[in-house]
């Protein structure tokens, strides 16, 4: 899937349309629960394995919501950190 999309200059903003939106905050929550079991790995064992799928799932979700957008015929949104700066982002 990634290989049909253009490279990435910037990062991406979520919400250039409805599945986006739901693949972003899919990506969240895993990202979420990823930080939550390395910290739980620093009180008791947990497999390196575990920790592993959350970040691949992650990327996974990140490329989905990228190709959604892309299959939906809707732009993605960048992140443009000067206009972010001056108050217009």
């Amino acid at each position: 899937m990634n290989h049909d999309l253009p490279a990435l200059r910037s990062f991406v903003l979520p919400g250039s349309g409805l599945l986006n939106s739901q693949l972003h905050q899919c990506r969240a929550i895993c990202r979420r629960a990823e930080r939550v079991t390395v910290a739980l790995a620093r009180q008791e064992p947990v497999p390196s394995e575990a920790i592993q799928y959350l970040n691949r799932l992650s990327d996974a979700l990140f490329v989905l919501s990228r190709w959604a957008s892309h299959l939906c015929s809707e732009g993605e949104t960048l992140w443009d950190p000067n206009q972010a700066a001056s108050g217009q982002g």
